[in-house]
């Protein structure tokens, strides 16, 4: 039986310019791309979150909807800086550390010594260490396995900590709603509320085929999910899985292919350099295309190849456009596979 502790900084960027700051304390915070330059917010801390500001939210939106809002540009180098300081005090307690970003990762502490192997002992006592050395607050969930350790850790958010002890993962699991499961994006809980699906109890009553059949990937990983399970280990080292560039316009483009089609070739030198950078010569997994459309909406389009094609690519544009009925396109992205060889999935999952 594992020990896997989530630790979830509490709003890091925000969280690091007011602990430099004091006077932004009580003022709504938010880091972000400015609005004339079409920017989203990367973060914003609780006092902006009142107002209805979240991250990813364009930064015009933030603030219509926050006129005070103070928005700073962010210092990514600096939140770097502050990350090795942050995984530094992990490392007393374990080198099984696999970071999700910045500011979030797993740890596995099944073989600590420390705390006299308590699990949630140590949480407790790295939250308050990042409290006393670092000056911010971190949420920490813990559990058996990865899945429901990410999902403790946003039961009492922020600066909280949450346990589910082996023997409460069945109660714990049985009413958990399906969205709450890391990987169910909002499409795939409207397909599964469709055929009356919305927690972990009503999904059980479907045999493994029957989940195979009606959602095929998604419905493997729910057979999974809806009993607690989660065997994936903590990975010390993460697999780069991609390797991509886009850019986002001042103003929208018109859905036009020829115009579009100008922009990818802009794109192509600079992901031709990234991939001999992170990939070497070797061959790909796929290509794919992102569209982000006007209304914020966006998809990706992807086929598993092993080196980039013109003619691919021409596809995948205009499959895109289909997608996007007319929508004028705020970004586009090109992506190159560069982990296992897949095909395109039917869920957002």
């Amino acid at each position: 039986m594992r020990k896997i502790i989530h630790v979830d900084m509490d709003c890091f960027y925000a969280a690091v310019e007011m602990r430099d700051n004091p006077a932004l304390c009580e003022l709504p915070i938010a880091v972000g791309g400015a609005t004339e330059r079409r920017g989203v917010i990367s973060t914003c801390n609780y006092v902006a979150r009142r107002f209805g500001v979240r991250s990813a939210m364009p930064t015009a939106l933030a603030r219509k909807l926050c006129p005070p809002l103070v928005l700073l540009p962010g210092r990514m180098s600096y939140y770097k800086e502050v990350s090795r300081q942050l995984h530094a005090i992990f490392r007393r307690y374990t080198e099984l550390i696999e970071p999700l970003s910045l500011d979030e990762a797993y740890l596995d502490v099944t073989s600590s010594p420390q705390c006299d192997g308590s699990a949630t002992r140590i949480a407790a006592e790295i939250r308050e260490t990042i409290r006393r050395e670092l000056g911010l607050t971190a949420s920490a969930g813990v559990a058996p396995n990865k899945f429901l350790a990410k999902i403790a850790s946003e039961h009492n958010k922020p600066d909280g900590q949450f346990v589910i002890a082996p023997h409460q993962v069945d109660e714990f699991v049985r009413q958990l709603p399906l969205s709450q499961i890391p990987g169910i994006g909002r499409k795939s809980a409207e397909r599964l509320a469709a055929f009356g699906l919305f927690t972990c109890e009503d999904v059980r009553g479907l045999s493994q085929e029957e989940c195979h059949r009606h959602f095929g990937k998604m419905g493997d990983v729910l057979q999974e999910r809806i009993w607690g399970r989660d065997e994936r280990p903590v990975q010390v080292s993460r697999e780069r899985k991609s390797v991509g560039v886009e850019t986002t316009y001042e103003s929208d483009l018109p859905p036009d292919e020829a115009l579009c089609w100008q922009q990818i070739e802009r794109l192509l030198p600079e992901l031709q350099r990234r991939l001999l950078r992170h990939h070497g010569e070797r061959p790909i997994g796929g290509l794919g295309l992102k569209l982000k459309f006007a209304d914020f909406q966006q998809t990706t389009v992807y086929r598993s190849c092993d080196h980039i094609q013109l003619e691919l690519l021409h596809s995948l544009l205009r499959e895109g456009l289909l997608r996007g009925a007319g929508r004028g396109i705020r970004l586009i992205g090109l992506v190159a596979g560069v982990g296992v060889r897949r095909e395109q999935l039917s869920f957002d999952l």
